[in-house]
């Protein structure tokens, strides 16, 4: 049904965009993911947003024990559309989910040096947690955590905005992918899913075609 809908719906958007949708399939994944906990600064928690999509991470899951406000769509630059987002009322049903899928939890912190990001491999499924600006990450994730991950610094500043610190971390992360041995592409049930996703939220009038679609079958 899913085949047939998405052919019935891709003769309402150009070739071209079609095109782009397999083109940007091709390295979407989620063998990395990103959880962003209680980051009050919505503009920030947006950006974070974009930077999984223009990184080609499918899925990013938002933690709001404190502040439940929504992305900015105006730093998300429509990112939002494109990435999965999963909320979660409270960290340990975010680690609890990630476990069960298989992924490592790994809390981002200037204050551990298990492990630099220059010398960090991406050998298994990880899921990257980032704090607030102004406490960082919670105890609760900080004592549940597989790894810490720090991102060298050279100057007197010890942090930097999580914005630009998950850009960093993620640009360096995903790009470590085409050299591994597994399988860190979408299936194609996650593909296809994806497309018909894609394809639904760029048809404008796209509930009176869905009843029209629904109609004739």
């Amino acid at each position: 049904m899913n085949i047939e809908l998405l052919t019935y719906l891709e003769d309402f958007i150009s070739d071209e965009r079609k095109e782009r949708f397999l083109e940007v399939l091709k390295t979407r994944t989620k063998y990395i993911t990103v959880a962003i906990e209680d980051i009050y600064q919505m503009h920030n928690a947006s950006a974070v947003i974009r930077s999984c999509e223009v990184f080609g991470v499918q899925e990013a899951h938002v933690i709001e024990n404190r502040y439940g406000q929504p992305l900015d769509k105006n730093i998300a630059m429509g990112a939002e559309k494109w990435v999965d987002i999963v909320r979660y009322e409270n960290s340990k049903s975010c680690i609890k989910k990630l476990r069960k899928e298989g992924y490592k939890i790994i809390a981002t912190t200037p204050h551990k040096n298990d492990c630099l990001l220059s010398d960090f491999k991406v050998h298994e499924k990880i899921a990257l947690f980032f704090g607030t600006e102004r406490d960082g990450l919670s105890h609760e994730v900080l004592d549940d955590a597989d790894g810490f991950l720090k991102i060298e610094m050279a100057g007197f500043t010890e942090s930097l905005n999580i914005s630009v610190s998950a850009a960093i971390i993620l640009q360096h992360l995903t790009s470590q992918l085409s050299e591994l041995d597994v399988n860190w592409q979408l299936s194609e049930s996650e593909k296809l899913d994806k497309r018909l996703d894609w394809t639904m939220k760029s048809i404008k009038s796209i509930e009176d075609i869905l009843t029209r679609y629904n109609g004739a079958i």
